[in-house]
């Protein structure tokens, strides 16, 4: 984490900066009654996130209900910096989908992921807060 670190709420270029300088999140996301959550790498394109998948319970999701919600999370044993962004996904038509080619955006696994998926956020909110932590100091010989 940064030396010039300040502990409180971020304003939103700190939010796209923050999610600028990382790639791996969290999508959470509906499917039929049901709330999932799965880990997916992602990159920025201007105020969106866009990220690629197979065809699976995480398409099928987003294109049943659109709303989703969106975290990265950052931590040391001091400090920590939390994103959420709650959305609007959509599966880019085929016209669209070129705009991952020019993000920094490849699949992390050896899978064929040709649907690219784009977060329009609706809300965003981003925190930096100090860690207290205090069961470190209840430990023995602390």
């Amino acid at each position: 984490m940064s030396s010039d670190f300040v502990p409180g709420p971020l304003d939103e270029a700190e939010v796209w900066e923050f999610l600028r300088g990382h790639e791996l999140g969290r999508l959470a996301f509906h499917l039929l009654d049901e709330v999932h959550i799965a880990p997916i790498n992602y990159a920025v394109d201007h105020d969106t996130l866009l990220f690629r998948t197979a065809e699976g319970s995480k398409l099928l999701g987003v294109v049943m209900n659109s709303d989703v919600a969106f975290e990265v999370d950052e931590h040391d044993e001091q400090q920590a910096t939390s994103v959420v962004i709650r959305g609007v996904a959509r599966k880019l038509e085929e016209d669209e989908e070129h705009r991952a080619e020019h993000v920094p955006l490849r699949p992390w696994v050896d899978s064929l992921k040709y649907n690219v998926v784009e977060i329009r956020p609706t809300e965003i909110s981003g925190r930096r807060f100090h860690l207290d932590r205090p069961w470190l100091h209840m430990r023995p010989g602390a």
